[in-house]
């Protein structure tokens, strides 16, 4: 099992105990991150789905991100990612949502540089959002989100129980 694989089952296990399920709305994984989630046997007890907004219209059409908050701040911002993590929670009705955004690269988008990412997950406690500095290569930077937001979501759900 792969290291992401691993840590998606981490994951899994800990959803279970809390008997609680996860959606995610993704841009730059491009659906990494529901692959990720997905290739655990099992999955589907916990993992309720996954929009994937690649497209910065497509943030407001499938996952509602308010249309002014990205004309303002441009769709890599902490606030479009707590509103991914949001949307993924209410529109698929999980108990945890994800939400990722950031620049892949190759080249800078909007001014941001590459690797920069927000990563969000949002549950009945409320929202928290992670900024990360990634290095690497498109696929690099990538890899590094999809394990980002897997670790954010381990640490929202708490230590397993023995």
């Amino acid at each position: 099992m792969s290291e992401l694989g691993a840590l998606a089952a981490q994951v899994h296990a800990l959803l279970r105990e809390l008997d609680a399920t996860v959606a995610v709305a993704e841009s730059l994984t491009g659906g990494l991150l529901c692959a990720a989630l997905t290739e655990t046997p099992g999955a589907s007890r916990t993992m309720r789905g996954g929009l994937v907004v690649y497209a910065t219209e497509t943030k407001h059409l499938l996952a509602g991100v308010d249309p002014d908050l990205l004309a303002q701040r441009g769709p890599v911002d902490p606030r479009v990612a707590a509103a991914l993590a949001e949307a993924a929670r209410r529109r698929a009705g999980a108990t945890f949502g994800v939400g990722v955004t950031g620049v892949a690269g190759p080249e800078p988008q909007d001014g941001k540089p590459v690797g920069l990412v927000y990563a969000a997950c949002a549950g009945p406690g409320g929202t928290d959002v992670r900024e990360y500095r990634l290095a690497g290569d498109r696929g690099a930077v990538r890899s590094a989100a999809v394990r980002a937001c897997l670790e954010l979501l381990r640490s929202t759900l708490g230590p397993p129980t023995v």
